[in-house]
């Protein structure tokens, strides 16, 4: 549904933030842990990968993947979601995102988050850094 502007007829809600939802899908691969979110990632959405991620690092992981690749909208709820998990996880794992282009990159990167966070431009090579040496 398209929002509305103001001249449609009444009865036609505004779907508003977070309107397109958003989707995390938990794959192990070993003992890595790949959250793949789809969709926004705002306000609404972002205590759906929270939770998710509090799931997950309850069967301790060696690493916890954050793929975003198929993000569409990255909010900064969902930025800091993603400075919370790296701060929580610390030193007992792993942690890297998965972010390319423009709806997902750019906004880390405007922010500093790829400074702060390993970020890798796909999920075979984030697999492959979490992977034991």
């Amino acid at each position: 549904m398209d929002s509305t502007t103001g001249n449609e007829p009444a009865g036609v809600p505004d779907p508003g933030i977070g309107a397109a939802g958003c989707e995390v899908a938990v794959t192990w691969h070993h003992d890595v842990v790949v959250l793949g979110v789809s969709g926004t990632l705002d306000m609404v959405t972002a205590p759906q990968l929270t939770g998710s991620i509090h799931n997950s690092l309850k069967n301790e992981p060696s690493a916890v993947i954050v793929d975003l690749t198929r993000v569409g909208f990255l909010a900064s709820a969902g930025m800091t979601v993603l400075i919370t998990a790296h701060e929580q996880i610390g030193e007992s794992a792993q942690f890297a995102v998965v972010a390319d282009g423009p709806a997902v990159a750019r906004p880390m990167q405007l922010v500093g988050l790829d400074k702060l966070l390993t970020v890798h431009t796909t999920l075979d090579a984030a697999l492959e850094a979490s992977s034991p040496k």
